[in-house]
C-alpha cells in the first residue's frame, strides 16, 4: 500500500490520506481526486469537527477478505467503512476509513449505464456518510441517507443515483444538514 500525501480539504479541517492499494486504479488515474472532492463536498453540508481520515482505493479481490472478515460476505461489495472509535482528547480524532474496489465500482457503473467518476463520487460520498454515523438497514433509514446523498451529488452535478428527487427538492440543497454520530 503506497500512502499519498495527506491533503487538507479546501474550506474544511479534516485531512484526507488516500491510499492507493491496487495497479488497476491507474485505469482512472483522476480517482484520488475525484474522492477528495468528494468528501470534501459532503463535509460542507455536514456537522464536523477538525478530523483525519483514510480512503483506500483496492481490487476486489482484497475487498473479498475485508468483506468476508468484517461482515462475514464472501464476496466483494463496491464500498466499506470503518468508523474510527472517539479517541479522548484527540486534537484531531481519526474519524475512520472507507474502502472502494474498483472492479465492483467499474463494473456497477457499466451497467447503470453512469461515468465512472460518477459512481466512485456516490461510493465516497455515501462512505463518508456511514463514517458519520448514517446508515440503510431500515427503509426509513435507507431514505434519509439516500436523500443526502443526492442533494449532496447534485451541488457537484452529478445526477440524483436513486432517480427519485425532484428539481424542486433538489434546489434547496444548499440548507442540507448532516447529523454526526460523535
Amino acid at each position: 500500500m503506497t500512502p499519498r500525501d495527506k491533503d487538507k480539504t479546501a474550506d474544511a479541517d479534516i485531512s484526507i490520506d488516500v491510499m492507493i492499494d491496487s495497479d488497476v486504479w491507474k485505469k482512472h488515474p483522476g480517482a484520488e481526486d475525484t474522492v477528495r472532492k468528494a468528501v470534501a463536498e459532503a463535509m460542507r453540508v455536514s456537522p464536523h469537527t477538525p478530523a483525519e481520515m483514510a480512503v483506500v482505493l483496492t481490487d476486489d479481490a482484497a475487498m473479498q477478505v475485508l468483506n468476508k472478515r468484517w461482515r462475514g460476505k464472501d464476496k466483494p461489495t463496491n464500498v466499506l467503512s470503518f468508523p474510527a472509535q472517539a479517541t479522548p482528547g484527540a486534537a484531531a480524532p481519526h474519524l475512520g476509513d472507507i474502502v472502494i474496489a474498483f472492479e465492483t465500482t467499474a463494473l456497477e457503473a457499466e451497467r447503470e449505464g453512469k461515468p465512472f467518476a460518477h459512481h466512485l463520487t456516490h461510493l465516497a460520498v455515501h462512505g463518508y456518510l456511514h463514517l458519520l454515523g448514517h446508515d440503510h438497514e431500515t427503509d426509513r433509514e435507507a431514505k434519509t441517507m439516500e436523500r443526502l446523498e443526492a442533494k449532496i451529488l447534485a451541488r457537484i452535478g452529478i445526477p440524483d443515483p436513486y432517480g427519485e428527487l425532484a428539481p424542486k427538492e433538489l434546489a434547496g440543497h444548499e440548507a442540507a444538514t448532516l447529523k454526526s454520530h460523535a
